[in-house]
C-alpha cells in the first residue's frame, strides 16, 4: 500500500498513456515516471473475476510509490466482483478504478465484458455504482464511441448519460467504434475510421462531464490540439513505441519547469529499480524490453538496440550488461 500525493493527482487526466496489454505493466510505468512525473498512468487491465479467485494479490495490484497517479484500470461484467476489485483498489493505494469497456477480443467478449458492454448500458451502469459504493476513488471508464451496427451520437450520448448518473467521474473515449465480429484488436486499433466530431459533440451537449479523448494522438502537438476542446489526452502506442517523445509533457501541458530528459538520464534514473528487480529474482529482460525504443534517431541506435536486445535475453544477465549498455549512450 502506497500513500497518494495529491499534488500529484489534481488534473493528471489531462496527459495519460493508456492501459495496454503486454505493454503498461510496472516497469514500463517506471520507465514513463523518468520521462513525466505528472501524467496519469494505467496498469494493464486485470479481470476482476481472475482477482477475486487468485489468493496472490500483489501479482495483480503491486506498483511502485513512483508510479503515483497511477490507476488500476479493470474488466468484468459482475458488479458484485467490481466492487470487490475497487475495494482492493483502496486499500492497496491506487488513485482511481478504471472499467473497461473497449475492448473487443474475442476472448473478452467471451466473458461478456469489454466493448461488448456498450450495449448493456444499464449493466454497465450497475457495475459503476456498485464500483463507487464501495470505495472512496474515482470510478472512471474507457470506451469506445459505438460498436458495430450501434453507433452515432444518440447512442453514445444514452451510453454516457446512463453510466454517468451511476456515478462515473470521467470518460476516456476511444474515437472508433469496435467491429465485434470480423476484425482483431489490432485491426480494430486503426480500420475503423476515427471520428473526434461524435466525441466533440458529446462534449458541446455534456459540457460539465470530463471528456479524455483517445486514438490518433501521435504527437504533442495533436494533444495540445485536441486539449482545446477536450479535458484530456490518452496516448497509446505512440508513447510505448517513442516514449522520448513525450519528454516536454510536463513543462508543456502541466507547466513544470522544464527539464533536459534523454535516454542516458533515462536508464540511469531507472538503475535503483533494476537492481532491486534482480535482487528479487526477475529477469534483465523483463525491463529492458521497455527500453529498446528509447534510444531512436541517434548514431549507432540500430546496434544498440541489437545489442541489448541479445545481451539482456541470456539468463544469467545482470546489471553489468545493464550499466555497460547506459555507458554507451555517453554522447
Amino acid at each position: 500500500m502506497f500513500s497518494q500525493n495529491s499534488s500529484l493527482i489534481t488534473e493528471a487526466y489531462k496527459f495519460s498513456v493508456a492501459p495496454m496489454l503486454d505493454c503498461t505493466d510496472k516497469h514500463f510505468r517506471v520507465l514513463m515516471r523518468q520521462i513525466s512525473k505528472r501524467a496519469l498512468l494505467y496498469t494493464e487491465m486485470v479481470v476482476a473475476q481472475a482477482l477475486h479467485h487468485n489468493d496472490n494479490k500483489k501479482k495483480f495490484l503491486d506498483f511502485e510509490s513512483i508510479e503515483h497517479p497511477i490507476s488500476l484500470q479493470v474488466g468484468g461484467d459482475n458488479p458484485k466482483l467490481l466492487s470487490e476489485a475497487a475495494e482492493l483498489a483502496q486499500i492497496w493505494g491506487y488513485d482511481e478504478i478504471n472499467l473497461n469497456i473497449g475492448c473487443p477480443s474475442q476472448k473478452v467478449q467471451s466473458g461478456n465484458f469489454g466493448a461488448c458492454l456498450m450495449a448493456q448500458p444499464e449493466k454497465v451502469a450497475e457495475c459503476v455504482k456498485a464500483m463507487t459504493q464501495a470505495s472512496d476513488l474515482p470510478v472512471t471508464v474507457k470506451h469506445r464511441i459505438g460498436i458495430d451496427n450501434e453507433e452515432g451520437e444518440l447512442f453514445l450520448i444514452n451510453f454516457v448519460d446512463k453510466v454517468s448518473e451511476a456515478g462515473a467521474q470521467r470518460f476516456s473515449i476511444h474515437a472508433r467504434k469496435a467491429w465485434l465480429k470480423g476484425l482483431n484488436p489490432k485491426e480494430n486499433r486503426t480500420v475503423p475510421p476515427l471520428e473526434y466530431e461524435v466525441v466533440s459533440k458529446l462534449k458541446e451537449d455534456r459540457p460539465n462531464l470530463l471528456i479524455e479523448l483517445n486514438g490518433g494522438l501521435n504527437t504533442l502537438n495533436d494533444c495540445l490540439a485536441a486539449l482545446k476542446q477536450f479535458d484530456g489526452v490518452m496516448v497509446g502506442r505512440a508513447a510505448y513505441k517513442n516514449p522520448l517523445l513525450w519528454k516536454e509533457v510536463d513543462a508543456i501541458i502541466y507547466k513544470e519547469k522544464p527539464k533536459e530528459i534523454n535516454a542516458y538520464k533515462v536508464l540511469k534514473g531507472m538503475i535503483p529499480y533494476v537492481e532491486r528487480h534482480l535482487y528479487m529474482g526477475g529477469r534483465l529482460w523483463d525491463i529492458t524490453k521497455h527500453t529498446v525504443n528509447l534510444v531512436q534517431n541517434v548514431p549507432g541506435a540500430k546496434s544498440w538496440r541489437h545489442k541489448i536486445t541479445q545481451e539482456s535475453q541470456r539468463k544469467d544477465a545482470g546489471i553489468d550488461i545493464y550499466l555497460k549498455a547506459i555507458d554507451l549512450l555517453k554522447f
